[in-house]
């Protein structure tokens, strides 16, 4: 008689144990993500907030649209339109040559090994910003740095004298080069991984060129990548300014570099118009990551 009670006693303890033990295994998980959102909210939504409440403050803490309305001064203006053009070039020349890298290594045939030296330093190169990489360029490209003085030296040519300013619109662009095109071969390298054999061999069949299935099949497949990934790098050169203030100072108005002046400078000190500055940056950055995440999302659905 006790071993009839037992076992279903010891049935049903044993179909009850694991969904417990999973509870418990998953209420555990939790800790794990304990210090991402811990850092998300200290270092990114936090002070995100703090500076949209201060875009609307004046210095005494009441509320004032002043700041938002400083946002249309002609200096101001001049700094937005500058910074989109700098970062619209960056990205576009940065898209265009990286997502020739990307697929030199992926389907240009090359040995495996190359990819993966490629992949590696686009790693590295995509994270080298600041005072190093600003230095970097100083000495490659400034008015005596090595490159400028061997192509003076060897064939007499000196790019300043042709008009050539590192410190200027397009020295900045070319700067910023030097982490967009790693970034890009490392988001477009999966999307391109994902274009099926099956779809060109079929493009094949049916008697489609080359140019015919890039054109038709390929390219239409890659472009919300290449739209999002052009978003990706226009934030990221948007949001840039160690690099920018390392680089050229305050002799380019860029938002970063305005931001900074009026929050830290002794001059141009209007900390709650820098917070205006700000707002106006996390609308565009804001705008463009959400641009790129839809397209992310529409573009997966081809390449699963």
């Amino acid at each position: 008689m006790s071993v009839q009670v037992l076992e279903p006693m010891t049935g049903v303890a044993a179909a009850a144990g694991p969904p417990a033990e999973r509870a418990r295994k998953g209420s555990l998980a939790w800790l794990g993500v304990v210090p991402f959102f811990a850092f998300a909210i200290l270092f990114l939504i936090a002070p995100t907030f703090y500076l949209v409440v201060g875009a609307f403050q004046d210095p005494t803490g009441s509320f004032t649209l002043a700041n938002i309305a400083g946002l249309f001064q002609s200096q101001i203006v001049a700094a937005y339109w500058i910074s989109i053009r700098i970062s619209l070039a960056s990205a576009g020349l940065g898209a265009l040559l990286g997502f020739f890298l990307a697929y030199a290594i992926v389907h240009g045939g090359l040995p495996s090994w190359i990819r993966s030296s490629v992949v590696t330093f686009s790693g590295v190169a995509s994270n080298f910003a600041g005072i190093p990489l600003a230095f970097a360029f100083l000495a490659t490209l400034g008015r005596i740095g090595l490159v400028t003085w061997f192509l003076n030296e060897a064939f007499g040519l000196n790019i300043y004298r042709l008009g050539f300013n590192l410190l200027s619109f397009w020295g900045l662009t070319i700067t910023y080069l030097y982490f967009q095109i790693p970034l890009m071969v490392l988001i477009i390298t999966p999307a391109l991984d994902g274009l099926k054999r099956e779809w060109r061999e079929a493009s094949s069949i049916l008697g489609a060129s080359n140019w015919q299935y890039w054109r038709m099949v390929a390219l239409p497949v890659l472009f919300p990548s290449l739209m999002g990934c052009f978003l990706l790098l226009f934030a990221n050169a948007f949001g840039a300014i160690a690099t920018a203030y390392a680089l050229t100072g305050s002799s380019l108005n860029i938002v970063p570099i305005l931001l900074y002046a009026q929050i830290r400078g002794d001059v141009l000190y209007n900390p709650n118009l820098g917070y205006a500055l700000a707002f106006g940056m996390i609308v565009i950055t804001g705008c463009s990551n959400l641009l790129y995440i839809w397209l992310r999302s529409r573009a997966e659905r081809w390449l699963r």
